[in-house]
């Protein structure tokens, strides 16, 4: 294969003979390139300078974003050990979060030739067909699509179909051919119905319908001699056949059954007689029809659609986001108190407005503030007519408003806003924070009626004397003026602003008196003295001008006024915050690391002081709300470089004053702990120092550390001896008897899961997130065995197992994770190990019979 043009040679090794990145991609018989961002690239350079491996692949996941995507492609057919392979979409974002589709619409016709392929996930792409070679695949058993072809029906041999999470308005009938089918996922699509030839799947063990529009289904699901889960959860039947209902797995939770349809003259009835869905944190969707419904979520976002809102069913899909400051743009003085709710789909317009219901951090104090729930138009962010509540019983703040279609939405505090329309008859404006602050619009000021709003930001003489070290500074309140046109008035605008407080008409000297106008972003000011033409009371100054913009009056002996407001107006707009570094008494490699505004220091420590221990807090600092900084550990200590939140080596964060700024991760050390305790530290560091911060406030370093903000000592204490140092029969592991199902589906034993430990490799981490396991219980566990594979596998399955070993569901989530995992061929043997299980249960009912009737009847024969 020629070289592609900027491929270099990375499968090589390195200088100094370490592996490189490819030998890591490359581990035994896998190669998981889907998590890189130049995965295909990496696959034709393996293929390239690594044949001969490359081809004994059996196990290969790529990103369908990927730009080098169909020269990688043409690999695939030359990958004859292949048995699984997922070409999957969604891993690149667009600048709101979402996930976008792949690019791939198509496949080789020689995939056809893979006859050891039982596993193919083409899940999240743009096919618009099945690709003709998939039905040539003989050993298929599993397929993950986005769309379902008539064609489906020719795939006699499949066992597992996922088609979850897409449009899909209708299935074709010949989905009833699929004789081998065991497990069929369609949940999270708009299906009304599906076709009674689904009945005919007799091998069908699992059916998963939910967050669908169905309305109907047919009873001969209730003959299906293997099933042992139909999930029917969040659809709008009112009705199921009773054969269904008795079942004792089916789940119909999030239905209206049992209410009929309203008459015509329900249209208006109150919201007590509608619906009520209370959702749980593991669901994502719920379905709305024209009679309306409330949802309440469990993170305690409440819905109200009134009858009506939707003509036909809608599907509703939720999630919230971390709020990113690329795309979240806060405006100058706005605090944010919520997280971002995104609600789709986005171009659906309500014919009655939906009411929302979205808590959120109260702020310390209201005054001059407001609250409103802000919502992005696909061009830009606007506020919404908001009305602040409190809940009843749990007493939180929520902010309430109504809305005709569905985006991305958050809550926001900011200074009061005072609006009004200006016509050609002219108004005034008053600012209802100081009502002494007024703008006159006189007759002719504006051909076309426009409209203002006014903000006042209220500024104290002690604040102004503090940063400005100089008691003799005064400056009035801090004006706002806006409008949504770019063209002046025609006329001056009268403005009136109260005099800088202790100074008044009688007593101050007109040449310290400055009135200073700011740009839009307040980087310059610009006294404006000499330009206009001020008219002096007792407690007032009165002004004109034609176009809008920040207005303040200063007081001062100062010279360069408008450097020290530029100043003034930055400090104002930043927190005094500090950074603390705490460590788990039963725990110390496990470090909370939280920035937090300087006033809620002591309150947090407070209650962390039983769980947590570390050295003070750090000196203060200043920091912007939404500003990026970032955590990085030093002098022997490290963490995972893999985390999503990792960049370059270091924790990325983001400052809200209101939201946690807090993350709770795992610290490792290449340095050997068995003779003394390793002394690091976690070093604090601005993203960038945004260029309208004030010096002092910047905390410069010179060379390299110019960022640097704070430094906190960490220390790891001497490490024990670790498990496996003495060793026990299972490669130092001693484990209690393991039996994890049923009599009745059979069990998996301590033998089983050895078995099954041998078989995975470095995936393990990803099996076990897949199965449940937290990200800090998956660090914790690579450090402990951190020299040895094999004790990190067996450590998280068998944790894994001895955490579930009550739940009787457990082995099926145990197959569930494999497959996500991308280990069919594990998920395979579990069913296999499963399936004897049940044959032999069956068996011993069965000899258990025989030999009641034989004793019955030798009873019998003796009594005559």
């Amino acid at each position: 294969m020629a070289e592609l043009p900027g491929l270099g040679d990375e499968h090589g090794e390195g200088a100094s003979g370490a592996p490189t990145l490819a030998d890591c991609c490359l581990a035994d018989n896998r190669l998981n390139l889907d998590v890189y961002p130049a995965g295909c690239r990496r696959l034709l350079q393996l293929f390239e300078g690594r044949r001969a491996e490359v081809v004994q692949v059996e196990f290969l996941r790529l990103s369908t974003n990927d730009r080098l995507l169909g020269a990688a492609l043409g690999v695939l057919p030359r990958l004859k050990h292949l048995k699984s392979l997922v070409l999957k979409g969604g891993h690149a974002r667009d600048e709101f979060g979402s996930c976008q589709h792949g690019s791939l619409t198509s496949l080789p016709p020689d995939v056809g030739s893979l006859r050891c392929l039982t596993h193919l996930d083409l899940s999240f792409n743009s096919l618009s067909t099945l690709p003709s070679c998939i039905p040539r695949l003989p050993s298929l058993r599993v397929l993950s699509l986005m769309d379902l072809p008539q064609s489906i029906g020719d795939l006699a041999a499949l066992k597992d179909l996922d088609l979850s999470e897409n449009a899909l308005e209708a299935l074709p009938e010949e989905v009833g051919n699929l004789h081998s089918c065991t497990q069929l996922d369609l949940s999270g699509n708009r299906l009304s119905s599906i076709p009674d030839s689904v009945g005919n799947l007799k091998a069908l063990r699992q059916l998963h319908l939910h967050s669908n529009l169905l309305v109907t289904v047919p009873a001969s699901l209730a003959s299906l001699p293997n099933l042992s889960r139909l999930d029917l959860r969040n659809n709008c039947l009112r009705a199921v056949p009773p054969e269904i209902q008795t079942l004792p797995f089916v789940h119909l939770r999030g239905n209206p059954l049992g209410e009929t349809e309203p008459s015509p003259q329900a249209e208006g009835s109150s919201a007590t007689e509608l619906q009520r869905l209370f959702l749980a944190s593991g669901e994502d969707s719920f379905t709305v029809t024209s009679e309306g419904c409330e949802v309440i979520l469990a993170c305690g976002i409440h819905f109200y659609f009134p009858p009506g809102a939707a003509s036909d069913p809608v599907r509703i899909d939720f999630r919230t986001l971390e709020p990113d400051p690329r795309w979240v743009k806060l405006r100058h003085h706005d605090v944010l108190l919520s997280r971002v709710l995104e609600l789709q789909p986005h171009g659906v317009t309500f014919q009655q407005e939906v009411q929302i219901w979205m808590p959120y951090a109260s702020p310390q104090s209201l005054q001059q503030r407001e609250v409103v729930v802000r919502t992005f138009s696909g061009h830009s962010w606007s506020d919404l007519r908001t009305q602040v509540e409190q809940e009843t019983k749990s007493k939180k703040h929520v902010a309430h408003c109504r809305v005709l279609h569905f985006s991305w939405f958050l809550v926001v505090s900011r200074l009061v806003q005072n609006e009004c329309q200006v016509s050609t008859e002219g108004t005034l404006l008053f600012s209802s924070v100081d009502p002494s602050i007024k703008v006159t619009f006189p007759p002719g000021v504006t051909e076309e009626t426009r409209s203002v709003k006014l903000q006042v930001l209220p500024v104290s003489a002690e604040e102004i004397a503090e940063l400005t070290a100089d008691a003799g500074c005064r400056a009035s309140p801090l004006l706002c003026l806006s409008q949504d046109s770019l063209v002046d008035f025609l006329k001056p605008v009268r403005i009136q602003l109260p005099l800088p407080f202790g100074v008044t008409g009688l007593n101050l000297d007109r040449s310290r008196l400055h009135l200073l106008r700011g740009d839009v972003q307040g980087q310059t000011w610009d006294d404006i003295t000499s330009q206009v033409v001020l008219e002096l009371t007792h407690l007032y100054a009165v002004f004109e001008v034609t176009h809008f913009s920040w207005y303040w009056l200063w007081y001062t002996t100062k010279t360069y006024i408008g450097g020290i407001a530029k100043k003034v107006y930055e400090r104002l707009r930043m927190y005094q915050v500090n950074f603390i570094a705490l460590q788990r008494k039963k725990d110390p490699e496990q470090v909370l690391l939280q920035c937090l505004p300087k006033h809620k220091v002591d309150s947090v420590l407070k209650k962390l002081q039983d769980r947590y221990r570390g050295p003070e807090p750090s000196d203060m600092v200043e920091m912007f709300e939404g500003e990026q900084f970032f955590a990085a550990f030093e002098r022997g200590i490290s963490i995972d470089m893999d985390r999503p939140d990792c960049v370059d080596g270091r924790l990325s964060f983001i400052f809200y004053s209101h939201l946690k700024n807090m993350k709770e991760i795992y610290v490792t050390s290449p340095v050997d702990r068995k003779g003394q305790a390793v002394k690091g530290q976690v070093s604090f560091y601005r993203g960038a120092v945004p260029e309208s911060i004030p010096e002092e406030a910047s905390r410069r370093r010179k060379g390299p550390d110019s960022l640097w903000l704070a430094t906190l000592p960490i220390k790891l204490p001497r490490l024990k001896p670790r498990w496996g140092e003495n060793p026990s029969p299972q490669n130092g592991f001693s484990f209690s008897p393991l039996n994890l199902g049923n009599a009745e589906t059979g069990y998996l034993t301590q033998a089983n899961l050895l078995s099954i430990a041998r078989r995975v490799g470095a995936d393990w981490q990803t099996i076990g997130l897949n199965l449940g396991l937290t990200y800090q219980q998956i660090e914790r566990i690579g450090y402990n065995h951190r020299e040895d594979l094999d004790k990190q596998i067996l450590d998280m399955l068998f944790s894994w197992a001895q955490q579930n070993a009550e739940d009787p569901d457990c082995v099926s989530k145990l197959i569930k994770a494999m497959k996500e995992s991308g280990r069919q061929d594990i998920a395979d043997e579990v069913e296999s190990i499963i399936e004897l299980g049940r044959h032999k249960y069956r068996e011993s009912i069965r000899r258990v019979g025989l030999e009641q009737e034989s004793s019955t009847e030798d009873s019998a024969t003796a009594a005559m």
